[in-house]
């Protein structure tokens, strides 16, 4: 076999979903992902840390090396690298071992692999769920085409609660809890948002009418944002069409192909 066609194999097993080799390989790394992260929570509970660190730590670097050895592999499995290494999924694989090679310099670091939940993404591909990707796509999108509109909503909520958060200092002043305008203004955006804290609380009459109006407003604001997205959204919808096809482009690396595709509509290459 030339190395052309191991690449290829390669390519297959480790990138696609589609053979039965590559949908073991996906499974045996979903079960490490989630192993790994497992791992991490669970080293940081004091009583199991003191018990089991040691084994915790030992495999947490077994399954950084393999992680390692994946991540090469894949380079190798593509004819373009850098399609790989710069794509979305690649910098996710490669923040995904960084941490416990940083922890050799950073103590505490190694905690932060609990990004490699992230890497579970990739049970849509393995269990043919593309058209949820699309979906996500498609939310992607109108999130940015709504952008400006969501920005302006933005900015009229902040002038909201800089306005109403000075008028409630001037109202209960510090005896109530309400010791400088910045402070009133972080009561303001707990109000706004529903969350209520309770650490500060209007006392007097007024203070607590303008609580209510506010309290009400917020829960019109939640409304806003979620219309928008959702206009643009059925916008997008009508825009493309969500297959289910798992084939991504050796070359380029592209993989929102249609179901029928034989060539990326990218770069041409055969898929």
């Amino acid at each position: 076999m030339t190395y052309g066609k191991k690449r290829k194999r390669l390519h297959d097993i480790i990138f696609e979903a589609d053979t039965p080799a590559g949908k073991l390989f996906d499974v045996l790394l979903l079960v490490a992902i989630l192993v790994s992260v497992i791992v991490v929570m669970l080293d940081s509970v004091d009583k199991l840390n003191i018990n089991y660190g040691l084994v915790f730590y030992y495999i947490e670097w077994v399954l950084t090396i393999l992680f390692t050895i994946e991540y090469a592999l894949r380079i190798i499995a593509v004819k373009k690298p850098s399609s790989y290494i710069f794509s979305f999924y690649g910098v996710i694989d490669l923040l995904a071992i960084l941490p416990t090679y940083i922890s050799l310099f950073i103590m505490g670091s190694h905690y932060l692999i609990v990004i490699r939940i992230l890497r579970l993404l990739r049970v849509f591909r393995v269990l043919k769920l593309m058209r949820y990707v699309g979906a996500a796509d498609t939310l992607r999108v109108a999130l940015k085409q709504s952008m400006s509109r969501i920005i302006v909503f933005f900015e009229v909520v902040v002038v909201l609660v800089v306005i109403i958060g000075s008028l409630m200092y001037l109202i209960e002043g510090p005896e109530n809890g309400f010791t400088s305008i910045p402070k009133a203004i972080y009561w303001a955006i707990v109000t706004v948002t529903t969350v209520g804290y309770g650490d500060i609380a209007p006392q007097t009459v007024s203070g607590q009418t303008l609580a209510s109006l506010l309290m009400i407003t917020g829960y019109a604001i939640i409304a806003v944002p979620t219309g928008v997205i959702t206009i643009e959204m059925g916008k997008v919808e009508k825009q493309k069409k969500i297959g289910s096809n798992t084939q991504i482009c050796r070359n380029c690396g592209y993989d929102r192909h249609d179901d029928d595709a034989v060539f990326c509509k990218h770069c041409g290459e055969k898929l």
